[in-house]
């Protein structure tokens, strides 16, 4: 797999921009002679769409790839599409595009990975992995390495954000451990941010697009549309050029690393404190998982259930008393991992324990 830097010439955040669907040839050039002065790595355009329902717009489909790929050439920046079946690589490279990505709908399906995956083989092709729909970080992984394993050299990984329940601020929940853990494993990978299908409102895409950067994304995917309340797709979403322009000056591009010795000698300070913090955190919870097996040990002699829900709603108030001044949300998350593990843990011995008694 190349290096991330081969993905683009300059030396800076990568960005794709583009339509959600490339509806006419018109619609196309216009849009692209507004993105143009952002100066895109790649334009992106819909050609197949995956709807949730029959009936909606599904894209122009084939016919579109050749007057996208010629209004792309003229404006001197690569086309970049999404394909999900083995018959849309042979169309995309009949074509002679060079760049596509894979949607979150199809990361989600190993047999269509592996199909598209096949297809690539022996080719010159880029390919850009979205995540799967569902925040399942070994899907997207296992995504990834199966392009690997067709040879596939110009590899990236685009985060799109998870479909979740209930009503949230963004269309889909961004959910940053996961793309966090996908770049400790794929380090030299290129991995970037597509704000728009995480915010799903125009209004939102700034501040998402600008956390993305703030966590070290090597770029971003953001949809552009000429005229985006006319959009056939995912109008809600899409900036006008002049927005996408105004967006991209906003944006806050910070330094990894201060050039100032007094600041970065203060940092590797609170560092310091910071293991010395997590050294007792991580000792403490090992002295508390002993007493969870010293409890386990109780339980099991004299056949008391693992769980006591009066103890549970017990520890749930209190610790959550206890922790006021910190986010409740973090605490709540954090004592279910802990509680988790403490029954885990129980029922491991209690399994030992019934193995006992049928070998004696």
């Amino acid at each position: 797999m190349l290096h991330k830097s081969a993905w683009n010439k300059h030396n800076r955040q990568m960005l794709i921009a583009g339509p959600c669907s490339a509806e006419s040839p018109q619609q196309f050039t216009d849009t692209l002679k507004g993105i143009l002065p952002a100066r895109p790595d790649l334009i992106r355009a819909g050609i197949w769409k995956p709807r949730t329902k029959p009936g909606q717009f599904e894209g122009v489909g084939a016919s579109a790839l050749v007057w996208t790929q010629e209004l792309a050439q003229q404006a001197g920046v690569p086309l970049l599409v999404e394909v999900a079946s083995a018959e849309h690589v042979e169309q995309v490279l009949e074509a002679g595009i060079r760049h596509v990505w894979i949607g979150a709908r199809t990361t989600v399906n190993p047999f269509m990975v592996q199909e598209i995956a096949s297809a690539l083989e022996g080719s010159d092709m880029a390919v850009l992995v979205k995540n799967p729909v569902s925040p399942d970080l070994e899907l997207w992984s296992g995504a990834v390495e199966r392009f690997q394993k067709a040879g596939v050299e110009k590899l990236g990984a685009v985060h799109r954000g998870f479909t979740g329940f209930g009503r949230t601020l963004y269309r889909n929940h961004p959910s940053w451990e996961i793309p966090i853990e996908l770049r400790r494993r794929f380090s030299d990978m290129l991995i970037l941010c597509d704000p728009s299908h995480i915010a799903g409102d125009r209004l939102l895409v700034a501040e998402v697009a600008q956390m993305a950067l703030d966590l070290e994304f090597d770029g971003l995917m953001v949809e552009a549309h000429v005229n985006p309340d006319a959009a056939l797709s995912d109008s809600r979403q899409q900036l006008t050029p002049r927005a996408l322009l105004e967006l991209l000056a906003r944006l806050v591009h910070r330094n990894l690393q201060s050039s100032d010795g007094v600041v970065n000698a203060r940092l590797e300070q609170l560092r310091e404190r910071i293991d010395g913090v997590d050294a007792r955190l991580i000792s403490l919870l090992q002295e508390r998982m002993a007493l969870v097996d010293d409890i386990g040990s109780v339980k099991e002699k004299f056949d008391i259930t693992i769980l006591q829900h009066e103890r549970w709603t017990e520890i749930l108030r209190t610790r959550q008393e206890w922790g006021a001044q910190l986010n409740p949300d973090f605490v709540r998350q954090l004592l279910f991992l802990i509680h988790q593990e403490s029954i885990d843990r129980q029922a491991e011995r209690f399994r030992h324990a019934r193995e006992s008694e049928f070998t004696d």
